[in-house]
């Protein structure tokens, strides 16, 4: 079986991929994020992955046993509203003066994917992104839900597949995009190094 590993200590993205067939080895890469920006909120999305990326193959290559087969996958989300990136609160206060903003509000969900193959070298990198309708949630309801800490520490302060899923009124595009990485954009990705995406599927999956 072809390893693929997954630079992300997100559980939404490994979830997302387990139940696309894969099997993820999670490594994660202890990136520090705090200050790296780019010209546009999408273009740093994909500088943060393809840092992930990088940091995780290059340990793997410098290993005790090198590492020189397989895949590795970066991604990095960053919420777009009204032109500003937005990455994780963080904070309850951060949280809720987020939701303050985004509530009746439309944003641009991006997520930054860069593909390493350990045994070419060679790299995809690629963004996907999301247009995302937020509900015009009341005061009442956003500290409720900062309440949960889901929000706290996720891309955006949201989530789709979770307790903020009743305050997203919809989407345009790839919705595995917002949960943190997109399958169609992956897939293409593998093709262009060579890998047919059914291979990857787990035997029982």
């Amino acid at each position: 079986m072809t390893r693929f590993v997954l630079a992300s200590a997100s559980p939404a993205r490994l979830a997302t991929l387990r139940r696309a067939g894969l099997a993820p080895e999670v490594i994660v890469s202890d990136v520090d994020e705090e200050g790296i920006e780019a010209a546009t909120p999408a273009a740093t999305a994909e500088l943060l992955a393809a840092m992930k990326a990088d940091a995780v193959a290059g340990r793997l290559r410098r290993g005790a046993e090198p590492v020189e087969d397989g895949f590795v996958l970066g991604c990095d989300s960053l919420l777009e509203l009204d032109g500003v990136a937005l990455g994780k609160p963080g904070t309850p206060e951060a949280a809720a003066e987020r939701w303050r903003a985004m509530r009746g509000n439309v944003g641009i969900l991006h997520t930054g994917h860069c593909l390493i193959s350990l045994a070419s070298g060679r790299r995809e990198l690629a963004t996907a992104s999301t247009i995302v309708r937020f509900a015009d949630v009341s005061d009442a309801e956003i500290a409720a839900y900062v309440a949960t800490g889901e929000p706290l520490w996720v891309a955006g302060a949201f989530t789709t597949d979770g307790l903020g899923g009743a305050f997203v009124e919809g989407i345009d595009g790839d919705h595995h995009n917002v949960v943190g990485v997109s399958l169609p954009l992956l897939r293409r990705m593998l093709a262009t190094l060579g890998v047919v995406w059914t291979n990857l599927w787990v035997p029982g999956s």
